[in-house]
């Protein structure tokens, strides 16, 4: 399964194929389906300024399903309860030691609930902040202190955690930042240009770390 999503990422930087990605749909009763302005306009940002060919269409895919192996990164945001199923929990874990990404979004709320998923996925691997010099934060766009504060919620510093496999960050959990919210319209939450800006370009080095990773 590693050779197939690899291929298919360098056939994708090679030819420029389309590429699509996911928003995961999950159980437990949080909204899963939060910002839903977010990942589109994403798209749009990076097939403008890092020359990715995204597909604009982003699909939903379930925890669960096998078709989760069809999206290189998968982004997956709410604001209140996630249960992994015993077959969520397995089809994650061998989606992401395939060379799948995962990106958790805590949209205020999630928290005390995604910790406890997680640590589920991977009992024996524990989620490691992730320092200001890793490869995610240094470009395209340089984010010398680390993740940037998008969002408001509890005056906590935003926090970068990471899952790494072989030394490579596949899943990323973003804490206290809500760049989600920062991707969304902007007359969803009346952001200024500047911190809009900020989380579209804080997602686009993740976009690029996962095609080029």
């Amino acid at each position: 399964m590693k050779k197939i999503l690899s291929f298919g990422f360098l056939l994708f930087w090679i030819f420029g194929f389309s590429q699509e990605i996911a928003l995961a749909k999950y159980a437990g009763g949080g909204d899963w389906y939060a910002n839903p302005t977010s990942l589109p306009n994403l798209v749009k940002y990076c097939n403008q300024t890092i020359n990715t060919r995204l597909n604009t269409k982003v699909a939903t895919v379930e925890v669960g399903s096998a078709e989760i192996f069809s999206y290189p990164f998968v982004h997956m945001t709410g604001h209140g309860n996630v249960v992994f199923s015993p077959n969520d929990l397995e089809n994650l874990r061998n989606y992401l030691n395939s060379g799948g990404f995962l990106h958790i979004d805590d949209n205020f709320g999630m928290d005390e609930y995604i910790r406890k998923e997680i640590e589920k996925l991977f009992p024996n691997n524990d989620l490691k902040e992730i320092p200001s010099n890793h490869e995610i934060f240094q470009g395209p766009n340089l984010f010398s202190n680390g993740l940037p504060k998008i969002h408001e919620h509890e005056n906590k510093k935003p926090q970068a955690f990471g899952i790494f496999i072989e030394n490579k960050l596949v899943l990323l959990y973003t804490f206290e930042c809500d760049l989600g919210d920062g991707w969304e319209d902007k007359e969803v939450h009346n952001d200024p240009d500047s911190v809009r800006e900020k989380a579209f370009k804080m997602g686009a080095n993740i976009i690029n770390y996962v095609f080029k990773n």
